[in-house]
């Protein structure tokens, strides 16, 4: 389909772009006309005949897609085809009001077909298989779907906010770039976007249903008045001429919009995101010979009750019994297959696989202040944490590390801890919705709240709701919320730190940008003069003495002259 695409781009040249933007607002025109302009029968053949063929093909894709969001357009697609098909309604009950009385081909070769061969020109045949289909269509699928799209999209929304927490959780820890980061945000909105679109467009297939029983009813009465009042027919030739157009109408609109809800009961019922629709049935419902040969013994033994068809029942279970024995065979055979030759490590010996990489900076947190990362919930410890460290790298005068976020259910519910290479230097509590109000020294108003002690610097503080903090303020406090409590205590101790932090990585980091604003100057004393292990250890004892390295060029320069003695 995209080669076909492609191609016809490039035969229509420059104009491509300008067809392709105005070929959604003509289709909803083209649509809309069918409604108000009389149509031939030709020209409603044509149209039922790509509805249908619209509806297939909206199923197949349905039917082999791997993902929901592989068929985005499903909403807009529901709509367009339940818009055609109600126009092509409008149009084919004016031309059956019309000119009905002329005989059965009046509305077209479609129709006539649909009222002659599939229901054997008998009216009160056709009103049964259409009242039929109507309840599996609105009974059964599009009650099914539209429950389903009401449940994803609760689910979907709910799930938001973990998923992204745990793209920034990753993205802090660096496991992913910014790029794929956005990308990831991008899929978790636009799933969600997607679902909620399919809960309010699964209304679209009920309200069509629904407008597939009206029409019909007013396609009888008024066919039966038109007529019996202005063609003088008699009520026998009124109903073989008006309902038997009438049924025909119905199902030839009824069968598309039975395809389109089964396409869109496939679209929100997908499980998985790796196979479509039909792998996934066939290697779900026939990997199992055990099932299949349960299944294959009932029906034998269905087939050998008297009275029951003998044949259709045996022979259906010796297919399925023949199944099962091949499938068997083969799982025998690939159970047979020797397995690999196992590592070349003695069994319960420990090996240095074992060893999981530490965290250089790390932030934990209980359950409760998961909801600062939320940013449904109006969380930004992330967006803090990401200040901290731009921050931290201008004051001090290198990048850190990133910070990795995660959950700690050993934790209390509202406790964090900040570990460094995997040990903790700092912990708190933290509790969302609430204030910490901090003396700065000197202040003897009383508080209502929960007494504490700030746990960055060791201040007396108060945890105080919304109501008290004005009052605070106004009588001196320092009043910060949740996530400034945290990223304050996270950035002192990353300034307390600073030493530790700055590994070798950071300092090869540091040097490869000194090199692209003075490159003479690292190309003679890094690492000529002075080592990037000598390098590190100088710039490690000044951030002990706290002194900072944002002069990092008169730093090196003094390296170059006492090189000798270091």
């Amino acid at each position: 389909m995209n080669d076909l695409l492609k191609t016809l781009q490039q035969r229509l040249g420059p104009h491509a772009h300008l067809i392709q933007g105005l070929s959604a607002p003509l289709l909803v025109v083209m649509i809309l006309s069918m409604m108000v302009l009389p149509m031939p029968a030709w020209l409603l053949d044509t149209f039922f005949t790509l509805n249908i063929a619209v509806a297939l093909m909206v199923m197949m894709v349905a039917a082999y897609m791997v993902r929901p969001l592989d068929f985005m357009a499903f909403p807009s697609v529901l709509l367009l085809t339940t818009l055609m098909r109600l126009s092509l309604n409008v149009a084919s009950t004016r031309v059956v009001l019309l000119e009905g009385h002329t005989g059965a081909g009046a509305a077209g070769a479609v129709i006539e077909a649909f009222g002659h061969f599939l229901i054997g020109g008998n009216f009160a045949v056709g009103l049964i298989v259409f009242a039929i289909l109507v309840v599996i269509n609105f009974v059964v699928v599009t009650k099914g779907a539209e429950r389903i799209a009401e449940v994803s999209a609760r689910f979907t929304l709910d799930a938001m906010p973990g998923k992204q927490m745990a793209v920034d959780a990753d993205l802090n820890a660096g496991l992913i770039d910014e790029t794929e980061a956005r990308r990831r945000r991008l899929e978790i909105g636009e799933e969600a976007n997607f679902f909620g679109a399919m809960d309010g467009a699964s209304k679209f297939v009920r309200g069509d249903a629904m407008a597939g029983i009206l029409i019909l009813l007013i396609n009888i009465v008024g066919g039966f008045t038109v007529g019996m009042v202005q063609h003088d027919l008699s009520a026998g030739q009124a109903a073989n001429s008006y309902i038997l157009l009438a049924v025909g109408d119905a199902l030839v609109a009824q069968i598309p919009g039975l395809l389109i809800s089964v396409a869109a009961a496939m679209v929100v019922s997908r499980v998985g995101k790796e196979h479509d629709v039909s792998n996934q049935i066939m290697s779900q419902m026939l990997g199992s010979p055990r099932v299949l040969g349960i299944t294959a013994a009932i029906l034998t033994l269905l087939g050998i009750v008297p009275g029951m068809p003998h044949v259709v029942f045996l022979g259906m279970g010796s297919a399925i019994g023949y199944g099962a024995w091949r499938l068997s065979r083969r799982l025998e055979r690939e159970k047979n297959v020797p397995p690999p030759p196992p590592p070349a490590t003695n069994d319960g010996e420990a090996s240095w696989d074992d060893l999981q990489p530490i965290d250089l900076l790390g932030l934990e947190l209980g359950y409760r202040l998961i909801s600062l990362v939320d940013k449904k919930r109006q969380g930004d410890l992330l967006t803090r944490i990401k200040g901290v460290r731009r921050k931290f790298a201008q004051e001090v005068g290198f990048l850190p590390p990133a910070v990795h976020v995660r959950d700690n259910l050993e934790l209390k519910p509202s406790a964090y801890r900040i570990t460094l290479r995997g040990v903790m230097v700092g912990e708190g509590e933290a509790f969302p919705g609430m204030f910490l109000a901090i003396n700065p020294g000197g202040i003897t108003t009383p508080l209502i709240g929960t007494a504490t002690t700030d746990p960055a610097f060791g201040l007396p503080a108060h945890w105080i709701d919304d109501r008290q903090k004005e009052a605070a303020q106004m009588a001196g406090f320092t009043v910060v919320d949740s996530e400034t409590v945290v990223a304050t205590h996270l950035s002192h101790l990353m300034q307390t730190q600073a030493a530790r932090l700055l590994s070798r990585t950071e300092t090869q980091q540091l040097v490869e940008h000194v090199s692209k604003l003075a490159p003479k100057l690292i190309e003679e004393v890094v690492p000529k003069m002075v080592t990037i292990a000598n390098f590190q250890k100088v710039l490690q004892l000044l951030l002990e003495e706290a002194v900072h390295i944002r002069d990092i060029r008169t730093i090196i320069e003094t390296l170059a002259e006492y090189a000798g003695t270091i």
